[in-house]
């Protein structure tokens, strides 16, 4: 029964830090969309950038999602985080949106 709470308790961690990471890629990703000469292209690769910085062990079958348009973007990342139980499956997901730069007169 111990075992069971301290794997529950384990778990439920492992899910926040994968939570905590997701939001963190959209954010990256945001903040390349959002620029005054940001693309979603570039926005993917920032996120990817993000993946690659923050290690991928906790964070699995990562997705993600841009889309920018003339006056806002916005960022979806989603994923699994990774289970100590075989077939529990944890699901993740972040989602950021926030307005486009300008160049004001």
């Amino acid at each position: 029964m111990l075992f069971m709470m301290v794997l529950a308790v384990v778990q439920a961690g492992m899910w926040a830090h994968a939570q905590h990471r997701a939001q963190a890629v959209a954010s990256q990703a945001l903040a390349a969309a959002r620029a005054f000469d940001g693309t979603t292209a570039v926005a993917y690769e920032r996120a990817e950038q993000a993946q690659d910085q923050l290690g991928r062990g906790v964070l699995r079958a990562v997705k993600v999602d841009v889309d920018r348009g003339t006056d806002q973007a916005r960022v979806r990342v989603t994923g699994h985080a990774v289970s100590l139980l075989p077939g529990v499956g944890l699901p993740v997901s972040s989602e950021v949106s926030g307005p486009v730069e300008r160049l004001a007169p």
